[in-house]
């Protein structure tokens, strides 16, 4: 039986296909994502469009060195037109919750099907993010709770934990949040022979 291909090690991802009955294999894309990054922001792209092309960038990356369907995906956050990287340390996590606080930003997740170093299939979620005005006493009460954990998430938040205690209100789909638009995936891998890789 051949098997999905995710090109990503996140945890969130693998956890979301595996919980959905998907054989799959992850493989790290070996792709500089910070260059592309920084190639397309001077370019003029905007957070949508960077987060589609870092899916597609890891999922050719992988299709041309392996066989069978390639899962890419990537996810940006957006808060009014600007762009948010993953925190590098406790104290720009800080500063990037202060930033959200008592706002709503939006969660670009892009996922993208390649095969033989050609892309079949992609699509574009992209669900809204309301925090409560929460003080800052709650705030450190929650860095200190959750650790450098945050730092492996772009809003140094993991609404699968407490990190959801930070949210006044979510729109949008809950798995492309978790950073992979698993519905449109399936829907995807049912009409196409990559559906045997549905467990049954």
């Amino acid at each position: 039986m051949s098997r999905l291909i995710l090109a990503s090690t996140s945890l969130s991802r693998q956890s979301v296909l595996r919980a959905a009955g998907i054989a799959f294999e992850a493989v790290a894309p070996g792709v500089d994502e910070e260059a592309v990054k920084q190639a397309l922001t001077t370019s003029g792209a905007g957070p949508r469009d960077i987060a589609v092309a870092l899916a597609r960038e890891k999922a050719l990356a992988v299709s041309r060195r392996r066989r069978g369907p390639v899962i890419g995906a990537d996810q940006t956050l957006e808060l009014d037109g600007v762009l948010f990287d993953k925190p590098h340390d406790m104290m720009q996590a800080r500063e990037t919750l202060r930033r959200l606080r008592a706002r709503r930003h939006v969660l670009h997740s892009a996922v993208v099907v390649a095969k033989d170093g050609v892309v079949q299939w992609g699509a574009l979620v992209s669900p809204q993010l309301t925090m409560w005005p929460f003080t800052d006493r709650f705030l450190e009460d929650y860095l200190a709770r959750e650790g450098e954990r945050v730092l492996s998430s772009v809003g140094a938040y993991l609404i699968e934990g407490p990190g959801i205690q930070l949210f006044e209100k979510i729109d949008g789909d809950h798995f492309a949040i978790l950073g992979l638009p698993l519905l449109p995936l399936l829907n995807f891998l049912r009409t196409t022979q990559a559906e045997e890789v549905v467990e049954p």
